[in-house]
């Protein structure tokens, strides 16, 4: 009897240990399935998050390529090529990330793709903040020259009103002037001889006396003198065809002469016959030479 419980205690033992060993398998199972479940999530949780991390990655690359062109500068061919191949590559890993069809190979190129991009845009954004600095220099350069040649210009401005002022005063310092003006009425006779009076229906010319103020300024040569002449009521006595210019204005004249003018005091007439009647009154004259008034005289007639 003890054998035969021997036996049994024996049977009953391994059935334990057979058990104790698929326990123990199923729990290595278990936790191995586990572990693999873990990394496997993991692995996801770190994908997704580098996808996104990528993402906002090129987002900035972008915008750095942006605040770049805004800059609004006039970029070399090469800049421009560059340029616009970087944007197809962003665009590429933007529209690649948004649809999440990286695989993990996938992902170690955008990633290296990103790294490339970063470097270029950096690069990038020096030569056109260079270019930026060299353009500013240019027109700081421009402007300095701008304002220069403003400054030069109103030199020259100034320099030409001067010259002008000048040769203003040159020409009235040289412009003949009259010295004793008078008038003389006469009558004239049918033989042609002047008798002179001083009632105003008798009369029927006016002779202009003068002399020229000495002046070594006046050019020695012909001078072309005009008579203006008022009467009593102060109305000009004038063809309305006779023009010429003086003191900066055109106006009517009356009669004109030419006179040799050699500054030796010589004596000068000027005549007008009245085609009209004279009446009681002053008659007044003015006298003008190259544009600028010679002199003043009146005479008043019975």
């Amino acid at each position: 009897m003890s054998d035969q419980k021997d036996i049994i205690n024996k049977g009953d033992r391994n059935k334990i240990y057979f058990l104790i060993v698929v326990i123990a398998a199923l729990l290595g199972t278990n936790l191995y399935l586990y572990v693999k479940d873990q990394q496997q999530s993991e692995r996801f949780v770190t994908v997704s998050t580098e996808k996104d991390r990528l993402k906002l990655e090129v987002e900035k690359i972008e915008v750095e390529l942006d605040k770049a062109n805004n800059l609004n500068l006039v970029l070399s061919e090469k800049l421009q090529e560059e340029q616009k191949l970087a944007r197809l590559k962003i665009a590429e890993l933007k529209q690649a990330l948004q649809k999440g069809v990286l695989t993990e190979g996938k992902l170690v190129e955008a990633q290296k793709d990103v790294m490339e991009l970063r470097t270029f845009v950096k690069n990038y954004s020096e030569q056109v903040s260079q270019l930026e600095k060299e353009n500013a220099d240019l027109k700081n350069q421009r402007d300095s020259l701008k304002e220069f040649a403003n400054a030069e210009s109103r030199k020259a401005e100034e320099l030409a009103k001067k010259n002008a002022e000048l040769s203003a005063k040159v020409k009235t310092g040289a412009s003949l002037k009259a010295n004793n003006v008078y008038i003389i009425a006469y009558k004239v006779k049918s033989s042609g001889k002047n008798i002179e009076v001083t009632r105003a229906s008798t009369a029927k010319k006016l002779s202009v006396k003068f002399g020229i103020v000495p002046n070594p300024l006046a050019e020695k040569n012909y001078h072309k003198i005009y008579l203006r002449i008022f009467d009593p009521a102060g109305n000009l006595i004038a063809d309305e065809n006779n023009m010429f210019e003086a003191d900066g204005q055109e106006m009517q004249y009356t009669s004109s002469t030419s006179i040799s003018y050699n500054d030796d005091n010589t004596s000068y007439t000027m005549d007008w016959v009245n085609p009209g009647e004279f009446i009681k009154g002053t008659y007044s004259i003015i006298l003008y030479t190259d544009g600028f008034t010679m002199g003043k005289a009146s005479i008043t007639l019975r």
